[in-house]
């Protein structure tokens, strides 16, 4: 198979993603691997763009299954759930003769599943940052090795700008690498937020590369001084990927409720998700003549560090003039509670510990906002609010009866902190 390789900390779904849409736009059959999914579990096959079909998915997902059965044993198990996912990938696309594969690293790339590919075409490493470090290290240079580890002698690479420490370490593992700069801003990206270009930047060169060595393109058709080909821009600009930057309005309440859905889950993926909320809500905001409220509804997995991604999406987003007068934090995985016994209240209570800390930071920081301001105690400014939810049904019907009695108010609803939670919603609000 000829395959594009993608590892990094953020931006690797959308840069796959980027490069696919190109690719097909040259004709090409493609085969596209990415993770996490948010729905099904098939929107991390695509063939040509379009996720795997039901039936071929479930005989593909049978053959292999049964094939490795035969294997297993004591000593060799059946593969772990990413491993065979990966797997099932390499038998679909075998299969279908696909004329490419772009592949998502699932965690890190030394000893990721995907990493079994011995001779890529060419590989990138999206932008890096901290994340998964009980895995990968604590330092960027021990994560940035890690990434390097898909990096093959003699196959060419591509990374974008990198911190210092995490440079260094990349052009030490690499037999070729080169720096790609973001597109510009002028070009249409179907992929919203201005990380976007950087990822675009990276996506357009993985492609550039791949057209040569397959012998589409010549150098000279590929030279973006003269502008990028028409058949890149098309590409670029019908790119679509679930869970980063839609706005889906409520599916009852489609003019009082709007969702703004980002799945960022580290630092600096939550500062590029307030700075596109932002732009979104002042856009909006000279469209529309309606009043607006904007209303957080968060949550992140238990090994992530809240305390470093609440601060950086509330700062920037005040940085922008976006205040939230209500937060809502709610486990991923909705929970239908029926009432019943005190057991059952002890149990639901004990199980959202996590979400009564999300919420004690995020009122700690909005008192030390209060401490720092002075206009922040005059009587005239609304209070801002915070809630916790057991399940994400019972939050979605708040906002729901909320909006009902507010109708000259259009909620804003920030969806962020986890991809599952952004599929969570977008499964219940499509029922």
């Amino acid at each position: 198979m000829k395959i594009i390789h993608v590892a990094g900390t953020k931006g690797k779904g959308s840069t796959c993603t980027f490069a696919e849409s190109i690719l097909r736009c040259y004709g090409l059959r493609t085969g596209l691997f990415t993770s996490p999914h948010l729905i099904d579990v098939r929107e991390r096959f695509r063939l040509n763009g379009i996720e795997i079909s039901q039936e071929k998915f479930v005989n593909y997902f049978w053959c292999c299954f049964h094939k490795l059965k035969e294997k297993t044993s004591n000593e060799v198990p059946m593969p772990t759930y990413f491993c065979f996912l990966a797997l099932l990938a390499f038998k679909i696309f075998t299969t279908e003769q696909v004329d490419v594969v772009i592949l998502e690293v699932g965690l890190g790339g030394r000893f990721d599943a995907t990493n079994v590919i011995q001779k890529p075409v060419v590989c990138g490493i999206s932008s890096l940052g901290y994340d998964h470090m009980e895995i990968l290290g604590y330092t960027l240079a021990e994560i940035a090795a890690e990434k390097a580890g898909i990096f093959k002698s003699g196959v060419p690479a591509f990374t974008v700008a990198q911190p210092d420490e995490a440079m260094r370490v990349l052009n030490e593992k690499a037999s070729k690498l080169e720096v790609v700069e973001p597109l510009d801003s002028s070009q249409r990206l179907g992929l919203q937020g201005e990380h976007q270009y950087l990822n675009a930047g990276l996506a357009v060169a993985l492609c550039s590369t791949f057209l040569k060595e397959i012998g589409i393109e010549d150098k000279n058709g590929l030279d973006q001084t003269n502008g990028l080909p028409e058949k890149f821009i098309s590409g670029l600009s019908n790119a679509y990927l679930m869970g980063r930057a839609m706005i889906v309005p409520d599916s009852e309440l489609p003019e009082e409720i709007v969702y703004y859905l980002d799945g960022a889950h580290s630092p600096e993926s939550m500062e590029a998700c307030a700075i596109w909320f932002s732009k979104q809500i002042k856009q909006n905001q000279e469209r529309n003549q309606k009043r607006s409220e904007q209303i957080l509804l968060f949550n992140c997995m238990s090994v992530r560090d809240p305390s470093l991604l609440l601060p950086r999406l509330r700062s920037k987003c005040i940085d922008q003039g976006v205040d939230f007068k209500r937060a809502v934090f709610v486990p991923n995985v909705s929970v239908y509670n029926q009432v019943g016994s005190s057991t059952n209240v002890g149990t639901r209570v004990e199980s959202m510990s996590w979400q009564f800390g999300l919420q004690r930071i995020w009122e700690s920081l909005a008192r030390g906002e209060a401490k720092s301001n002075s206009k922040s105690d005059s009587k005239g400014k609304e209070e801002e609010k915070s809630f916790v939810f057991s399940s994400l049904p019972v939050a979605v019907d708040w906002l729901r009866d909320n909006a009902r009695q507010s109708k000259q108010v259009r909620f804003q609803v920030l969806v962020t902190g986890s991809l599952h939670l952004v599929g969570d919603l977008l499964r219940f609000i499509k029922k």
